[in-house]
């Protein structure tokens, strides 16, 4: 995998650090190449997206290159039909 560039998405899952024993997924803003690490490890600077693909939360990642994956956006699950109400007449 090549350098990461701004607005991919990924999937980090364990196979990236033991930190994601919840996996999530991030909207990389860059990698950060002057932060020395052991070989095979990077830096990213990111967004971290709920489930309708929505930043919530800006994080620093430390993650294994060889365990992150490419991803297209999560998908939001639909929506069940909002139902409209009748007034209620009283008295």
């Amino acid at each position: 995998m090549g350098t990461l560039k701004a607005g991919d998405v990924i999937h980090l899952t364990t196979a990236a650090s033991v930190q994601f024993l919840r996996p999530i997924f991030v909207r990389v803003i860059r990698e950060l190449p002057e932060r020395h690490t052991y070989d095979g490890w990077v830096w990213l600077e990111g967004y971290e997206l709920n489930a309708a693909g929505e930043a919530v939360a800006r994080r620093e990642l430390y993650v294994l290159r060889a365990g992150v994956r490419l991803q297209a956006l999560p998908v939001e699950p639909p929506r069940p039909a909002k139902r409209r109400r009748r007034p209620v007449r009283v008295g």
